[in-house]
């Protein structure tokens, strides 16, 4: 038990608190210790039920970081502004952005003080709809970089169950970067009281933690009247000291409140007075709280209200034009509500105090308050607490709080403040909170005509997070009348994004299909036509319709790339001209002239949001697959620096890097290929599986580990990450069917790898195909070789014809592998000699060097396998270089003799 001390009384909640507090220590110690081998931060966790004494057991370890020099930065969530976006990491970083100026932050910040800081409300949104998950990177790198100003720096956080659910995103992202930063970050909150997405970030921040989480204990009756005895008097005997213990509970708030009331009563501390405790002890707390409360009158009751309501950024001034009452009257109450330990000046340790600044001593009092508010007055005063807010100048998102609490009543103004509000949450990358406004403007309602724009605009703050809710909410506007013709165009487009991105592509096409069709010729239809044509190019059912490519193509020729209709049209006629293997020369010239001077036009770059990701992607892997790889680099590489740049760290990123390693693999950087393509797979978990972007990340790392022979880690990779079928509506690069084949031929499941491959052979439909895009023919040939050669010489014949078709160097190239691998002597010989002829010419440097170490096997030609050996290394193919070296080693003695 610990000791009691000459300030016992101020820190009666630590009693029992010595091994919590020996953890601070050795974490805040470990924190300022320069000798330790690693700058790993940490994080410890404090839970507990109300009262237990976490908010004291964080005050201590403010105490014990500042004494040994640490900078101390603290946050509290509170139960009534969960809904205010950014509200405990703003608190928690008030310090750092007070003592900045504005272009010592950007300079901190550097590209993300523009993504960050409208989060943070040091400068104003752009116009652009913000990522959630780029603020979320940015604020994770905005504290990153300013601990290092501030180190050696400690975050504490009260109250988390109640923080906003973006701090709490931010926190869980934040404490699984901590190995690199010297931080400590000290969480306290009460088990189970957060829900859904909260709590599962609440379970991430746990995980995350230093040691397992401590769950703070009640008194035991010996520290209770220890504390007792502490605070009365020695002289307190031990019936009534148990009496203490028995009516709290060894709650330790409880305990302080009731020995203070002990003390204010006068109360003596012997046997004959426990029988009084009880009800000291219930106007402590609930109804007696209240009780006590309203004894110090109606004005300072209001004012408690006023404050109450206000929750966050309480001040005299404001709570007075709230609580309708002088500004002298109201420095009264303030008072009056300080002297009964129900109201304190903040702590200034932690940000400078504005005049009349305020705060509940303690969440359970602004909880009880705020509960005694009688309903309707309550609705009442949260009507009003939004006019306040609006008049001070702090904007319709603060207003918003409020005005979520206010009872419907046909209120158009009210519908007009929820929908200003949501878009500036949606600016600064708070899409949930936009939901929420939206939702209660509907609960109002809107106006007819105004209610399908609420709808359209529900759909759109929802499109980056929540697929299925836009749906809903689209489709709802869409079936109203009064959306105006570009709007309703745009509201199909989105449907149909948010459609494709839940696995719902045949309606998403239906659904475009279905607005074309009433649309009369001109920029709106042929917008659509393109949103249509480019959702069944990725569509896996219908990827090889002659009939949709014949009209595709009658369609582009008519364009000139005159607009960005024109422009999307020509790309996507390029797209499907490459993925089912038509001439390559003609691919690349109808891509072209979607290029405004060989760049991409306005309003169709990587964050334009008008045709999103897929348009681009599509361009850049036409490219990829006809040889030109230069461009398709430069391209994603763009992309790549825009995603960091702009800071859209979500999905958008994950494909970025997917196809940054896409382009790798082709050329024949497979150390690159890898990299890049861990890192998509990396973000793509966290965005969520079984995503298009999930898919095109796992199937192209698997691909590049085949491709460098680590077969083992590549069936890891594809168990680990569920890559066999089903596989997803759409389209994955590479062709999903012929990896899952060769994987499963090169780890011994021949059958089950031909059968994959016949899968996609019939995938194709008979008509063409790409044969680089989708090796499946190559692949089963090889396959059937010993088994079939019949059949293995009819789909190596199929490759070449596709090959030739195709025209590039390294479709023609590696169709003649293949065929050289179903002969031998002389005609082998010739074969492989022409493959290397050709992929000398391309860009692949692995498929060349493959046909290097063929070439030299088939000729036993030491000179063959030196150069595809030196290649093989060169590309971080370790499993062809050791091929070559055997076949080096085997040749040797021939050589010798």
């Amino acid at each position: 038990m610990t000791e009691a001390r000459p300030d016992a009384v101020a820190s009666a909640s630590l009693w029992e608190r010595d091994a919590e507090l020996a953890a601070v220590t050795e974490a805040v110690d470990a924190l300022r210790d320069d000798s330790a081998p690693s700058a790993a931060g940490s994080l410890l966790m404090f839970m507990g039920e109300a009262g237990i004494g976490k908010t004291a057991l964080l005050t201590e370890t403010r105490r014990i970081a500042e004494s040994r020099g640490c900078a101390v930065w603290s946050a509290r969530g509170g139960e009534t502004v969960t809904s205010v976006p950014f509200n405990v990491v703003r608190q928690l970083l008030q310090p750092a952005l007070v003592s900045l100026m504005p272009e010592e932050a950007r300079e901190y910040l550097g590209d993300w003080y523009d993504i960050a800081g409208p989060a943070l409300g040091i400068t104003e949104p752009g116009e652009r709809q913000a990522d959630p998950q780029s603020v979320c990177e940015g604020l994770v790198v905005a504290v990153s970089r300013l601990a290092k100003r501030y180190w050696p720096l400690v975050l504490l956080i009260d109250d988390a169950h109640w923080a906003d659910q973006e701090t709490l995103r931010w926190l869980a992202a934040f404490v699984e970067r901590l190995a690199d930063l010297r931080v400590l970050v000290v969480v306290a909150l009460r088990p189970g009281d957060a829900a859904d997405e909260s709590a599962r970030h609440l379970d991430t921040i746990t995980a995350a933690a230093l040691r397992p989480a401590d769950t703070l204990r009640a008194f035991t009756p010996d520290a209770t009247a220890g504390l007792t005895r502490a605070t009365v008097g020695a002289h307190a005997d031990d019936p009534f000291c148990r009496e203490v213990w028995a009516v709290t509970g060894g709650n330790p708030y409880e305990t302080v409140e009731l020995l203070a009331k002990v003390q204010d009563s006068q109360l003596p501390p012997v046997e004959d007075s426990a029988a009084e405790l009880r009800d000291l002890n219930r106007s402590a707390r609930g109804n007696g709280l209240v009780a006590r409360l309203e004894s110090l009158g109606l004005e300072a009751t209001r004012f408690a209200w006023a404050a109450a309501i206000l929750g966050t950024g309480i001040t005299v001034d404001l709570a007075a034009r709230l609580a309708t009452m002088r500004h002298e009257e109201a420095l009264r109450c303030a008072e009056l509500l300080t002297t009964a330990r129900i109201l304190t000046p903040p702590a200034p340790a932690n940000s400078p105090l504005e005049e009349g600044e305020l705060e509940f001593v303690h969440p359970l009092i602004a909880s009880a308050v705020y509960r005694s508010i009688p309903d309707g007055l309550r609705t009442a005063m949260h009507g009003i607490a939004a006019q306040v807010v609006t008049d001070c100048g702090l904007g319709a998102a603060a207003a918003s709080r409020h005005l979520l609490e206010v009872h419907p009543e046909d209120d158009e103004e009210l519908v007009e403040q929820m929908r200003e509000a949501a878009r500036e949450h949606v600016a600064v990358g708070a899409p949930e909170a936009a939901r929420r406004c939206l939702e209660r403007a509907l609960l109002e309602p809107p106006l007819p005509e105004v209610r399908p724009y609420v709808l359209y605009e529900l759909g759109c703050a929802t499109l980056l997070t929540a697929p299925a809710t836009t749906i809903d909410y689209l489709q709802t506007a869409l079936a109203l009348p009064g959306l105006d013709p570009d709007a309703r165009v745009d509201a199909v487009h989105r449907l149909s994004q948010a459609l494709l991105h839940n696995n719902q592509l045949e309606e998403a096409i239906r659904t475009v299909e279905a607005e074309v069709a009433r649309l009369d010729p001109g920029p709106s239809r042929l917008r659509l036509q393109a949103v249509h044509h480019m959702w069944e190019s990725v569509h896996v059912a219908g990827e090889h319709s002659p009939d949709r490519s014949r009209e595709l193509a009658e369609l582009a020729a008519t364009c000139t790339g005159r607009d960005n209709s024109e422009r999307a049209l020509l790309i996507l006629r390029g797209f499907d001209a490459m993925t089912h293997g038509e001439n390559a020369e003609e691919v690349v010239e109808v891509c072209d002239r979607a290029l405004v001077n060989g760049r991409l036009a306005p309003g169709l770059g990587w964050t334009d949001t008008e045709w999103g990701i897929e348009l681009l992607l599509m361009l850049g892997s036409s490219y990829v697959y006809t040889d030109r790889l230069d461009r398709a680099e430069s391209l994603f590489k763009e992309a790549l620096d825009v995603y960091d740049s702009a800071g859209w760290g979500g999905g958008h990123l994950a494909l970025a890097h997917a196809y940054v390693g896409l382009a790798h693999r082709r050329r024949g950087r497979l150390r690159s290929a890898e990299t890049s393509l861990r890192a998509a797979l990396r973000l793509a978990e966290r965005v969520g599986r079984g995503l298009p972007l999930y898919w095109s990340a796992t199937c192209g790392l698997v691909d590049t580990l085949l491709a460098r022979g680590h077969v083992e880690e590549a069936w890891s990779i594809a168990e680990r990450y569920g890559f066999a079928p089903p596989y997803p509506a759409t389209i994955v690069l590479p062709d999903t069917r012929s990896v899952r084949g060769r994987l499963l031929l090169a780890v011994g499941r021949t059958e089950e790898g031909i059968t994959e491959l016949e899968a996609a052979e019939k995938a194709s439909g008979g008509h063409g195909h790409n044969p680089v895009l989708a090796p499946w023919a190559g692949a089963l040939a090889r396959a059937l070789a010993a088994t079939d050669p019949a059949r293995a010489a009819e789909l190596a014949a199929l490759t070449r014809r596709q090959a030739e078709l195709f025209g590039t160097d390294t479709a023609i190239g590696e169709a003649l592998r293949v065929a050289a691998s179903l002969e031998t002597g002389t005609r082998a010989i010739s074969l492989s000699a022409r493959a290397v002829r050709y992929l000398e010419s391309s860009p692949c440097a692995y498929e060349h060097a493959a046909a290097l170490v063929e070439y030299g096997i088939a000729a036993r030609s030491a000179a063959e396998l030196d150069r595809g050996l030196t290649l093989a290394h060169a590309c971080g193919a370790d499993g062809l270089a050791a091929r070559a070296r055997d076949a080096l080693d085997e040749n040797a003695p021939a050589r010798s003799r």
